[in-house]
C-alpha cells in the first residue's frame, strides 16, 4: 500500500504540474518582460527638459479638425510627445561630426527612395561649342542627404549626389557687391587636383546681404505633411522642433498661416502676426501623423491662403515640409509642376524641406522647388534646421535675383575644350540666355552660388578621350585673330531679373588666366575643389583622373580656414568616415 500510495502521489503531482504549466509559463514571460523593461528604462540617458514653447499650448483641442488633432490619451500629450522627440533628436551623434542626429534608419527592404538619373556633363570642343549656358541652383539638399548615408554607415546612391549642391552648402570669402548690384562675381584660375595636365576655373557670385531687422515682412504658408508615412522621429517631430526655430525668428510684420495634409488637406491656423508666437507654436505641437498623402491638395490650399492675404511689399512664400511621397489626390509631377508655376508667376514663392529617410523622394520635391521660384533643402538634424531657418533665413526666405543665368564664352585661341562640373540638370540652350520667359534659378540674400569648370589649354595632349567632329563641308569654322591676341580664356556672362521684374539686367566680366599654382591658390579656390573632388569619387565619375580621398583630405585641411560654424571640419571628419566605408565595399 504505501509503495501503491507513494507512485500514485508521483502521478497526480505530474498531472498537477502539467494543468499548471500553461499558468507558470504566462507567470516567467511576464517577470522576463518586465525585468526588459527595467533594463531598457535603466539603460537610457536621462531626457532632457522639453522646450520652453512646448509649454505654450494655448490653443484649444476643439479650435483643430480631428484628424489633425493629438489626444492627451495617445502617448502623454503634445508635452510627452515633444519630449520623446528631443532625446531622438540627441541619444546619437555620427562620430565625423558636432552636429546630433536621430540615427533611426528605415528597412532597406521598405526602400522607395526616388533620385534622378544623372549623367556628368562631358567635355566640349570650343571650336564646335563655344558657348557654356546653365541656370545657377542654390539648392543644399544633396550634402545634408548625403551625410545622413554616412552618418547610417553606406554610401549614398551615385544619383543622390549633385556635386553642385555639395559646393554651395558652404559659405566662401566672396566680396559683398557694390553701389545697386545685387550680387558680386569673383573668379580664379589654376592647377586642377585630380588631372595635372588641365585647369580649373572657379566662378562666384554672392548676393548683397540684408540686416534681419531690416527684411521686408513676409507672408509664410507653413505647408506641413502629417500623413501616417511621416510618424517617425526624423519626421514629423522634426519637423515641429525647426519650424519652432524659424518662429522664433518672426517679428510683428510677419504673418504666419499653417496648413496641414494627410488623406485631406485643412487650415489648422489662420493668419496670425508673428509677434504671436504662443499661439503659432501651440498650433505647431499640436499635430500627429496619420492618413494617406493628398500633397496636390494641400499645395494647392497652401498657394490659395498666400494669395488671399499676399502683401504686394512683402515677401510671400509657401514653406513646404514632407518627405515627398504623394499618393492621394494631384499627385503626378505634370499637374504639381503646372499648378506651381501658375503661382509662381504671380509672385509667390516655395521653399521646400525634405525630412525623413526610406520613403524618401528626393526628385520630385527638387524639381517642385526649382519650378516654384524656391530652394530646396534637406532637414537631417535639428542643427541643420537652424544652419537653414535661422543662419541663412534672409536666403532661404527672401529672394533679391529671380531668372539667374550664367553663359560663358571660351577664347578658342587659349582652351582647346571644358566640362562643367555638376548642373546637370539646370543646363539650358544658348539662345535661353537671351529669353526672359525661360525660367531659372533664384538668389537668396547673402547666398553665394559657385561653380567650376574644368579646361583643357589648347596645345595639351589630354589623356581624355575628346569628342571628334568632322570637319565641315559648306562653311569655315575660323578663330578671330583678335583671340590669339588676348589674354582672357573666357569671358562670364550674368543675366538677373528683380524679384518682380519682367526684364533682365546684364552683367559681363572676363576672365584671365594670371598663372596662379595650386599651392598659391585662395582657400575657397581649394576647398572648392576638394568638395568636387569628393563628389566625382562617390560618383565613380569617369573624368576624376587621380582623384583620390588622400588627396581631398590634404586640400580641405590646408584650405579649412576660420571656419567660424564648423562646417568644413565636419565635412573633413566625414571624408574620413567615407574613406573607411569605400574601403570596405
Amino acid at each position: 500500500m504505501k509503495i501503491k500510495n507513494v507512485k500514485f502521489d508521483q502521478f497526480s503531482l505530474i498531472k498537477l504540474l502539467l494543468g499548471l504549466f500553461p499558468l507558470l509559463m504566462l507567470i516567467a514571460c511576464g517577470s522576463q518582460s518586465e525585468r526588459t523593461e527595467e533594463a531598457v528604462i535603466s539603460s537610457a540617458p536621462p531626457a532632457p527638459p522639453p522646450p520652453p514653447s512646448a509649454t505654450l499650448n494655448t490653443t484649444p483641442q476643439s479650435s483643430i479638425p480631428s484628424q489633425f488633432r493629438e489626444g492627451a490619451t495617445r502617448g502623454g500629450g503634445t508635452r510627452g510627445r515633444q519630449k520623446s522627440a528631443d532625446m531622438a533628436l540627441t541619444q546619437t551623434a555620427p562620430s565625423f561630426s558636432q552636429f546630433e542626429i536621430d540615427s533611426t534608419v528605415e528597412s532597406q527592404s521598405s526602400n522607395t527612395e526616388e533620385y534622378d538619373l544623372i549623367n556628368d556633363n562631358p567635355f566640349k570642343i570650343v571650336k564646335n561649342n563655344p558657348l557654356s549656358t546653365f541656370s545657377i541652383d542654390v539648392d543644399t539638399a544633396s550634402y545634408s542627404n548625403l551625410r545622413r548615408f554616412i552618418t547610417e554607415g553606406r554610401l549614398p546612391p551615385k544619383d543622390a549626389v549633385r556635386i553642385e549642391e555639395l559646393i554651395n552648402y558652404f559659405t566662401y570669402d566672396y566680396p559683398q557687391p557694390e553701389a545697386n548690384n545685387p550680387f558680386s562675381i569673383t573668379t580664379e584660375i589654376s592647377d586642377s587636383p585630380w588631372n595635372s595636365q588641365h585647369q580649373l576655373v572657379h566662378i562666384g557670385i554672392q548676393g548683397k546681404d540684408i540686416v534681419t531687422e531690416n527684411l521686408p515682412s513676409s507672408n509664410l504658408v507653413f505647408l506641413l505633411d502629417v500623413s501616417g508615412s511621416m510618424n517617425t522621429p526624423n519626421k514629423l517631430p522634426l519637423i515641429k522642433s525647426a519650424f519652432q526655430l524659424l518662429v522664433d525668428e518672426l517679428t510683428e510684420k510677419d504673418t504666419v498661416s499653417i496648413v496641414v495634409y494627410a488623406g485631406a488637406a485643412g487650415v489648422v491656423l489662420p493668419p496670425t502676426k508673428g509677434s504671436e508666437k504662443d499661439k503659432i507654436i501651440a498650433a505647431i505641437n499640436n499635430l500627429e501623423a496619420g492618413g494617406s498623402t493628398a500633397g496636390g491638395e494641400g499645395i494647392k490650399l497652401a498657394y490659395d491662403l498666400a494669395k488671399r492675404f499676399y502683401q504686394s511689399s512683402g515677401n510671400n512664400r509657401v514653406i513646404l515640409a514632407t518627405d515627398g511621397d504623394f499618393n492621394v489626390g494631384v499627385s503626378s509631377d505634370a499637374e504639381l509642376v503646372r499648378m506651381i508655376e501658375n503661382y509662381r508667376d504671380e509672385g509667390i514663392f516655395l521653399t521646400v524641406l525634405g525630412f525623413g529617410t526610406g520613403n524618401f523622394k528626393d526628385a520630385k520635391m527638387e524639381q517642385l522647388a526649382n519650378k516654384g521660384n524656391g530652394n530646396y533643402a534637406y532637414i537631417d538634424n535639428l542643427l541643420e534646421a537652424k544652419k537653414v531657418l535661422v543662419t541663412e533665413m534672409g536666403g532661404t526666405l527672401l529672394t533679391i535675383a529671380k531668372d539667374v543665368k550664367i553663359q560663358v564664352e571660351f577664347n578658342p585661341a587659349k582652351v582647346q575644350a571644358y566640362r562643367l562640373i555638376g548642373y546637370e540638370n539646370r543646363l539650358l540652350r544658348s539662345q535661353d540666355f537671351n529669353d526672359d520667359t525661360k525660367d531659372a534659378g533664384e538668389l537668396g540674400a547673402g547666398h553665394s552660388v559657385t561653380a567650376l569648370y574644368e579646361v583643357i589649354p589648347v596645345g595639351v595632349e589630354s589623356n581624355v578621350n575628346l569628342p571628334e567632329v568632322d570637319e565641315l563641308r559648306y562653311q569655315d569654322n575660323q578663330v578671330d585673330e583678335a583671340a590669339y591676341n588676348s589674354d582672357e580664356l573666357m569671358l562670364v556672362k550674368l543675366r538677373y531679373k528683380e524679384p518682380k521684374g519682367t526684364t533682365s539686367e546684364l552683367i559681363k566680366q572676363p576672365v584671365v588666366d594670371k598663372g596662379v599654382s595650386l599651392d598659391d591658390a585662395s582657400n575657397d579656390f581649394k576647398f572648392a575643389a576638394a568638395v568636387a573632388e569628393y563628389g566625382m569619387i562617390l560618383r565613380d565619375s569617369e573624368y576624376k583622373g587621380d582623384a583620390s580621398f588622400n588627396e581631398v583630405l590634404k586640400l580641405a585641411n590646408e584650405s579649412k580656414g576660420l571656419d567660424l560654424e564648423g562646417y568644413r571640419s565636419e565635412f573633413i571628419n566625414m571624408l574620413e568616415s567615407s574613406q573607411k566605408l569605400m574601403e570596405k565595399k
